[in-house]
């Protein structure tokens, strides 16, 4: 996926950079795969802002995603790849032998008229979904189930890929993306290959209006802020000197865990991201 850049005929053009969308097969989404979305602006069912810096943005509506891939045996034929407003990642459509169809992640390197296939006896290669303890060590996965049935809840995002290190004792150790390595149980289902779409990380918005269509409203600095708004708000230029990076509530930003040590899935971090990126 080449990144597109512009002339700078305006100061916001010239940073600016977009994704051709060359790998785009069909810009009309699969009407019975679509639902209508609802947006939240941050807050939860009471009315009481949760969020900060969420609202507004292009109306969209939800392509339905088969993250469990539960079609187990029966052969599909990818139809199309398209755009997703909802995730960073492209989707393709797959049209099953049995006349089922439905939208999964679009790996590296599957195009139109590939076969994929899900299941313990599926093949070796890109786009096919099988649970982990039928996978060799060293591949890459993407779109793995933390809870066996429940469907896929890591490894979703553009670029992502997961590598299966090894297995033991009725578990597979799964090095992430950011280095962290988890237990992952053997019957959970993954699938194989690299999530499509890896530039999408090198994407400048360039101006504020590209960030509002997507649903981002402008953050302010603490520091901008007076004091009765912000712990770093006040004085008369910026003030330094124990004023330390955190909250609006006052909870320390940098180098202060928040994460419950009692967590019950604590346990199956095997090393920590931070660790890794340490000894690195």
């Amino acid at each position: 996926m080449p990144i597109k850049s512009f002339k700078p005929y305006t100061p916001s053009r010239r940073h600016m950079n977009v994704a051709d969308f060359s790998e785009i097969t069909s810009t009309t989404p699969e009407k019975s795969l679509t639902r209508g979305l609802r947006k939240s602006g941050g807050r939860n069912n009471t009315g009481v802002r949760m969020v900060r810096h969420i609202g507004g943005g292009h109306k969209q509506a939800y392509r339905i995603i088969d993250f469990k891939r539960d079609k187990l045996g029966v052969p599909g034929k990818v139809a199309t790849i398209e755009y997703d407003p909802n995730r960073s990642a492209r989707i393709c459509l797959v049209h099953y032998k049995d006349g089922e169809k439905r939208y999964i992640l679009h790996p590296v390197g599957l195009k139109v008229g590939d076969m994929i296939v899900s299941g313990a006896g599926a093949e070796i290669k890109v786009g096919n979904a099988m649970p982990i303890e039928k996978i060799p060590d060293g591949l890459f996965v993407h779109n793995v189930e933390l809870i066996p049935g429940k469907g896929g809840q890591l490894i979703r995002s553009a670029g992502a890929q997961a590598q299966l290190m090894s297995k033991m004792a009725g578990y597979a150790h799964l090095k992430m993306p950011s280095g962290e390595v988890r237990l992952i149980p053997l019957e959970s289902m993954a699938t194989i290959g690299q999530v499509s779409n890896i530039e999408h990380n090198t994407i400048n918005l360039g101006n504020a209006g590209r960030s509002r269509r997507l649903g981002i409203k402008p953050t302010v600095r603490g520091g901008a802020m007076n004091a009765v708004d912000h712990p770093l708000g006040g004085g008369r230029g910026k003030s330094k000197g124990g004023n330390y990076p955190r909250s609006p509530w006052n909870q320390l930003s940098k180098g202060y865990k928040t994460r419950n040590k009692r967590k019950v899935w604590g346990w199956m971090i095997v090393q920590d991201r931070r660790k890794a990126k340490t000894a690195s």
